[in-house]
């Protein structure tokens, strides 16, 4: 049996997460504003999601990368720890209110925010 090297580990994970997003819906801004504000540890598990959103969309970031496509951001070496997510959806979320609606996803917020502090060279 051959020992799975890491890309290809990469690409099963990258595989699993697709397919587990194609099967649930993107949680909403407002559905992300009710967790926090409706459970006992809901911005904990808020938190929890804000930073899986950023790791799924940086992994996605790089496998474009890797593809010798356009990546949606470019960390470059900079700081990105799993702690900044909660700050960089606030930060989006103030810097362009007029911009989003509640039913929005969340990832659309991440994702932007991504891209503007993240700028690809």
């Amino acid at each position: 049996m051959a020992i799975p090297t890491l890309r290809s580990v990469r690409c099963l994970v990258l595989l699993g997460l697709v397919a587990a997003g194609a099967a649930c819906q993107a949680m909403s801004i407002r559905e992300l504003r009710l967790l926090e504000a409706n459970e006992k540890d809901g911005k904990i598990y808020a938190n929890y999601y804000l930073v899986g959103v950023v790791e799924g969309l940086r992994e996605a970031s790089e496998a474009e990368q890797r593809a010798g496509q356009k990546p949606l951001f470019c960390v470059n070496g900079r700081r990105l720890e799993p702690a900044m997510a909660r700050m960089l959806y606030q930060t989006e979320l103030t810097r362009n209110a007029d911009s989003y609606e509640a039913d929005m996803p969340v990832q659309l917020v991440i994702s932007a925010a991504l891209r503007n502090s993240y700028r690809c060279p």
